[in-house]
C-alpha cells in the first residue's frame, strides 16, 4: 500500500465517524451552505455510513431519438460508466429529481457492488426495488419506480460536474452519507474539514455528556472560555 493511498484510507475511515450533519456545521462556518443533497435517501433503514470519492453520472431529460433500448448498448450509456468507477468511489446521479423512472436496477447496482464501489448516491429513483437492497450496494435516492430510466432521462455522460439534489458535486468531491442523507465536501478542503469533524464530534460528545448530567445550556454550548477550559482538562485528564 503506498503512502497515499494509506492517507486516502484514513482520511475516508475518519469520516466514516462523524455525521453528516456535522459536517454541515464544519462546512457552514467555511461559508459553505448548500451542501446537503435534497431527495437523497437511504434506500435501506439500517444502512451504515459511507464516505468515498465521487464518481458522477449525469441525465438530461428524455429526448425520443436518444432515450430509448438501443441506447443501453450505446459506448455512453451507464453500463459504460459502471465500468469506469474505481473501486471506493460513490457513485453521484444528476437525475434532475425525476421520480418516475429508475436510472438504475438490480443488475446494474450488482455489478457496481461486484466493482467495489462504495454507494450511490443520486436524487432520483431506482427501479428493482427489492432486487437493488438484495445486492448489499448502499444506496441513497427518492424512491423506487418500475419504470426505466429511458422513460423520462437520457444518459449524457459520466465525471463531469453535476447538480444531484441542488448540490453542485464535482469528480473527486469527497461523499459522506449517513440517515440524514449524503454531504458533499469540496476536494480542495476534504483534510481541513475532517479533521475539524472529529474534534468538533469529540467535543459535542462531551458536551452531551454535560447535559445529561444536568449542565445548563448558556456557557456550554456554544462554550464559552470557561466551558473551553473545563474540556481542556478533560482532554488532558483522558489522555486525549
Amino acid at each position: 500500500m503506498t503512502d497515499t493511498t494509506a492517507a486516502e484510507d484514513a482520511l475516508t475511515a475518519a469520516l466514516c465517524g462523524v455525521t453528516t450533519a456535522t459536517l454541515t456545521t464544519v462546512l457552514l462556518k467555511k461559508g459553505l451552505r448548500n451542501v446537503w443533497m435534497r431527495g437523497a435517501f437511504a434506500l435501506r433503514a439500517d444502512q451504515p455510513r459511507r464516505a468515498g470519492r465521487a464518481f458522477t453520472l449525469r441525465f438530461v431529460p428524455a429526448r425520443e431519438d436518444l432515450a430509448n433500448p438501443a441506447s443501453w448498448s450505446s459506448p455512453k450509456s451507464t453500463r459504460a460508466a459502471i465500468e469506469e468507477m474505481p473501486a471506493g468511489c460513490i457513485c453521484v446521479t444528476d437525475a434532475m429529481g425525476v421520480t418516475d423512472a429508475g436510472i438504475l436496477g438490480d443488475i446494474l447496482c450488482a455489478r457496481m457492488q461486484a466493482r467495489g464501489v462504495t454507494a450511490l448516491i443520486t436524487d432520483g429513483v431506482v427501479r428493482d426495488g427489492a432486487g437493488v437492497r438484495e445486492t448489499g450496494l448502499a444506496v441513497w435516492c427518492s424512491g423506487v419506480a418500475a419504470s426505466p430510466a429511458v422513460a423520462s432521462l437520457t444518459f449524457v455522460g459520466w465525471q463531469e460536474p453535476v447538480g444531484c439534489g441542488g448540490v453542485a458535486v464535482f469528480p473527486g468531491d469527497m461523499i459522506v452519507a449517513d440517515g440524514d442523507g449524503a454531504v458533499v465536501i469540496p476536494a480542495a478542503l476534504v483534510e481541513d474539514v475532517a479533521a475539524q469533524a472529529v474534534a468538533l464530534e469529540a467535543f459535542e460528545s462531551w458536551v452531551l455528556a454535560e447535559v445529561t448530567r444536568g449542565v445548563a445550556l448558556p456557557g456550554l454550548y456554544p462554550a464559552n472560555a470557561a466551558t473551553l477550559a473545563r474540556y481542556d482538562a478533560f482532554r488532558s485528564n483522558s489522555g486525549l
